[in-house]
């Protein structure tokens, strides 16, 4: 069984005991946390619910950790102009368990 959620304007496919990084959320470590934006829900026997019929389908979880990803080098140049910037970002992410899919 598993489910495409929606978390910070992306989609994730999750699973009962997966772990995902999603874009971070407020909350202590340990605290529960659900996700009412689901998109999708597989079950067990192979069918697959999306749309409208996925309406009131929840995925249930717990903050595991919170952290930051590796850096991204951002450089931009423009050739015989004598431009150079370079800058560096680090997303913030919370590390989500995922314990139950309810459909």
């Amino acid at each position: 069984m598993y489910a495409v959620i929606e978390s910070g304007g992306k989609q994730y496919r999750v699973a009962p005991g997966d772990t995902v990084a999603v874009e971070k959320l407020p909350g202590e470590i340990g605290a529960e946390v659900e996700f009412t934006k689901v998109l999708a829900v597989s079950t067990d026997a192979g069918e697959l619910t999306a749309g409208a019929a996925v309406e009131g389908a929840r995925v249930k979880g717990t903050i595991a950790s919170h952290g930051r990803g590796d850096k991204v080098i951002v450089f931009k140049f423009k050739r015989k102009k004598q431009y150079k910037r370079t800058q560096g970002h680090r997303q913030d992410f919370t590390a989500v368990k995922v314990s139950e899919i309810l459909a």
